[in-house]
């Protein structure tokens, strides 16, 4: 079956401002819940602490970039209209476009960042600069900047990336952003998630091939990635910044790595692997208990998303076909354990290409237990001497094994970063 598949956003602004909007938006029942300052009020980036560094993000618009165009009035939508395909989908509520700027390397290290955005947004469009910061383990998750506080990271950062967000209800205006003022400097940093979170989770297949995904990519057949309802874990464009592991239940649990290229199941600010202090929205909700499953199971919210639509089923996130059908053999939708992997630690690979066979031993005389997608950033504890295999970037006897216990070869790993992988 095909989920509801979210990517909405928020808003309601009118006026010629400079404006910063607020991460948070309170549960609602309406389709169009607000979150933005009043009409007609200008907001100013306030004095930046000693040794700051400031600089413009990049309105560009280039290959990475999903529905936004520049013009010489500034950044806009391309198209105002959605992108949905039947009434349930929530693509059919509101248009939205992305642009992503490149990372960009800080003369010092940060652990704040502020971000102005100056722009006309008319009644039911909205814009919202997020970014995130480059750390020895990885990129943070997104989080939206504002002006006044800002962006603060658990740790020191050395580089930071920015995007920058803009809806429109269909058919209607679209915001018009002129720039975006950032600035980075040090503060006192907030407590760290605790790492390596895992949760079961119900999960749903999302089919929908031929549409594009919230990071730009077109849905292929047999696809492997994954959605989570929130954009604070969403990937890049044919990266895997952002993975989960995903394992059936069953004995003999089958795994797959997958790159997070989508927002929905239901929600798009339920980031419910998060503690209450840092979790966008549904923050009474136990962690780990996506806002779905608590309007499916519990009647939480009245039954009803964040849209104020019927929840139909507790899914808490999607699987592309090939990662539903190859990667785990399922068959029908069902409850699996979820490892959110940007919030461990260690050496990470990144597998160059794929899907890739992940197995019980280092050869390829081992059981095969499930796969890693290209583009998957993979925990690697340590590596082995096994079978000598000739891949896209080197012929190796080594193999590296993953936080599972499972194995992979070196051999189609383009890179590793986070660490010194050791040997078992």
């Amino acid at each position: 079956m095909t989920r509801p598949h979210c990517r909405i956003r928020p808003a309601t602004l009118t006026a010629t401002l400079a404006l910063t909007l607020t991460a948070a938006v309170a549960p609602a029942t309406s389709l169009f819940p607000t979150t933005v300052p009043a009409t007609g009020t200008s907001l100013t980036l306030t004095a930046a602490a000693p040794g700051a560094e400031r600089w413009s993000a990049d309105l560009s618009v280039d290959r990475d970039d999903v529905n936004v165009r520049r013009t010489a009035a500034g950044l806009r939508l391309r198209e105002a209209r959605t992108a949905g395909r039947t009434p349930r989908s929530p693509h059919s509520a509101l248009a939205e476009g992305m642009l992503l700027t490149a990372p960009r390397a800080l003369t010092r290290p940060a652990t704040r960042v502020r971000a102005a955005i100056n722009a006309d947004v008319p009644a039911g469009a909205s814009v919202e600069a997020q970014v995130r910061g480059w750390r020895v383990s990885g990129w943070t998750e997104w989080r939206a900047a504002t002006a006044t506080a800002g962006t603060v990271f658990d740790r020191p950062v050395s580089q930071v990336q920015t995007r920058v967000v803009l809806t429109a209800r269909a058919g209607g205006a679209t915001a018009t952003v002129r720039g975006v003022q950032l600035t980075a400097d040090a503060t006192a940093a907030v407590s760290a998630a605790t790492p390596g979170l895992t949760y079961r989770v119900y999960a749903t297949r999302i089919g929908l091939v031929g549409e594009l995904t919230a990071n730009g990519h077109t849905i292929q057949p047999r696809d492997h990635f994954a959605a989570l309802p929130s954009r604070r874990g969403l990937s890049p464009l044919n990266s895997g910044d952002y993975t989960v592991r995903v394992c059936t239940t069953t004995t003999g649990a089958r795994c797959e790595y997958a790159p997070v290229w989508d927002v929905g199941p239901w929600n798009t600010r339920d980031d419910y692997w998060n503690p209450s202090a840092v979790r966008e929205n549904w923050k009474n909700l136990p962690q780990g208990r996506p806002e779905a499953q608590a309007a499916y199971q519990s009647g939480y919210n009245g039954g009803r998303d964040q849209f104020g639509r019927t929840v139909l089923n507790p899914a808490g996130i999607d699987l592309a076909d090939g990662t539903f059908i190859d990667g785990l053999q399922l068959t029908t939708n069902a409850w699996v354990d979820v490892a959110y992997l940007w919030t461990g630690g260690g050496p990470r690979g990144v597998v160059g290409d794929g899907p890739l066979n992940i197995r019980s031993g280092p050869s390829t005389s081992y059981a095969a237990r499930g796969f890693a997608a290209r583009f998957a950033n993979v925990p690697i504890q340590c590596y082995v001497t096994g079978q000598s295999v000739a891949g896209p970037y080197r012929t190796t006897t080594r193999w590296n094994r993953l936080a599972t216990g499972q194995y992979v070869s070196h051999a189609y790993i383009s890179a590793v970063y986070g660490g010194t992988v050791p040997v078992c």
